[in-house]
């Protein structure tokens, strides 16, 4: 029986993804564990492995599309003695038939699916009718518009024995469908959920429908603002469409306030000299190399070890109290492509240089977008710092489930007041954002006031 490949969801969050390149061409053999292709999300490139053995019988989707939905058929593998010609000519008919309702080829939904999926992009819902032969299963997810997360494996067991994936509780990674929780489940489920499930999208279907015409309509009152030949559109990339889509929610859902604290931080920018002067050599340079952010990222996870209550995300109808300051390091995307937050884990427990290579380090695949979904998701609260492009202060956008950010300005000398006569210091303003669901305004200055002690007396990241 020929195995079917599908779009994998690299992350809890992907919808879509690019298939940037295939590793293995029509006609290899593929064992459990190769590498056949490179799938671009929004946020990193990552290897897809097999996880079955056979020959690589048709490539659905060519290397170098865009946006092809989770769960989308994108190969068939053939399987020791099967006709890999006759595997090839059955495999490629599927897709046919999926996308004649619609222009685009890679979206594949079915005709009465294709209004209520079109303004959201629900992945799994164009997946579950592109499917050749597709049963109960990979209907009762779609129609409900709830997405489920499975391996390809657990998915074709579930087709095998009749069991409804959407009834599945997964015990993988984020409440991941695997092949066990597959085996385990009772069979035929699947027919019990699809009828109920059926009736739902026509009535979903009214007021998602108008969103893609908003969005046109919007455009085009733009464009006509400007003479045509004086503008190029710029589609939007998968990352700035989740930066756009998020931060939207954010200052639409979450109520904020703001707290500024200026830090006096020349005993710091001292204490960081003298550091960096010691540091050993290691390959014929120095074994680390100090920033001022890499104190500003010891200091905000202390700060939150001492306000325990403020360490703290937003779960809805709760929230999770962290144990550990987990703190992400905004870094931008060179040429404006947006910005990853990789996550220092654990930054209460490391000592400055550690967090420094480490900065380094995922800073590097941030820009390479090389990073893993685990390396930037979750997180107590993130730093953004903007200083070292000589922004004096700025506010930034909390990114849901954090209740805190945390903007860093540029440190300069200002004239201060120190025992009632005038002198010189360098001051660096920083301003915390709060989530005031999650926590009230005196909490917001504990922590912010925790930091800027701790930050003001640097010796005391040193013990």
């Amino acid at each position: 029986m020929s195995i079917e490949i599908l779009m994998p969801a690299l992350s809890p969050t992907m919808e879509k993804g690019n298939l940037a390149k295939w590793l293995k061409k029509e006609g290899d053999k593929v064992a459990p564990g190769d590498v056949i292709a490179e799938i671009e999300t929004d946020k990193a490139t990552m290897e897809v492995e097999a996880i079955d053995e056979g020959t690589l019988a048709k490539i659905l989707v060519p290397e170098g599309t865009a946006d092809v939905p989770v769960n989308q058929l994108i190969a068939v593998l053939a399987t020791e003695g099967e006709d890999v010609k006759a595997v090839a000519a059955g495999g490629g008919a599927a897709p046919a038939k999926a996308e004649a309702p619609k222009e685009a080829p890679k979206e594949a939904p079915t005709a009465e699916a294709a209004p209520a999926e079109a303004p959201k992009v629900d992945a799994p819902k164009a997946e579950a009718t592109a499917a050749p032969a597709a049963s109960a299963p990979a209907v009762a997810p779609a129609a409900s518009g709830e997405r489920v997360f499975a391996s390809p494996l657990a998915r074709r067991l579930a087709k095998e024995k009749g069991v409804d994936l959407s009834a599945v509780k997964g015990s993988g990674p984020h409440g991941r469908v695997v092949a066990a929780d597959v085996e385990a489940a009772p069979a035929g489920g699947a027919a019990k959920a699809a009828a109920p499930a059926a009736a739902k999208p026509a009535a979903a279907a009214a007021a998602p429908a108008a969103a893609p015409v908003s969005n046109s309509a919007l455009l085009e009152q733009v464009k006509a603002y400007y003479e045509p030949g004086t503008y190029e559109e710029i589609p939007l990339d998968g990352m700035r469409r989740v930066i756009a889509q998020r931060m939207t929610e954010a200052r639409q859902t979450v109520p904020t306030f703001y707290l500024t604290v200026d830090c006096d931080v020349d005993a710091l920018l001292k204490l960081r000299e003298e550091l960096n002067k010691a540091a050993p050599e290691k390959d014929g340079k120095a074994a680390y190399k100090l920033s001022v952010n890499d104190f500003v990222i010891k200091a905000y996870a202390l700060a939150f070890q001492q306000v325990p209550d403020a360490n703290q995300v937003w779960g809805g109808d709760r929230y999770l109290k962290l144990k550990h300051s987990d703190i992400g390091v905004a870094v931008a995307i060179d040429g404006g492509k947006g910005l990853l937050t990789p996550i220092i884990r654990k930054a209460e427990t490391k000592t400055l240089s550690a967090i420094s290579n480490e900065t380094r380090e995922l800073a590097t695949r941030a820009r390479n977008k090389k990073l893993a979904p685990a390396e930037y998701q979750g997180g107590s609260s993130a730093i953004s710092n903007l200083g070292m492009f000589g922004i004096k202060d700025f506010t930034a956008i909390i990114n849901p489930p954090h209740a805190t950010i945390l903007a860093v300005g540029a440190s300069e000398q200002r004239a201060v007041v120190k025992k009632g006569e005038l002198a010189v210091a360098t001051v660096m303003t920083v301003t915390i954002s709060c989530d005031h669901r999650v926590m009230d305004g005196a909490m917001g200055a504990q922590l912010i006031g925790a930091f800027k002690a701790i930050i003001e007396k640097p010796m005391s990241m040193l013990v």
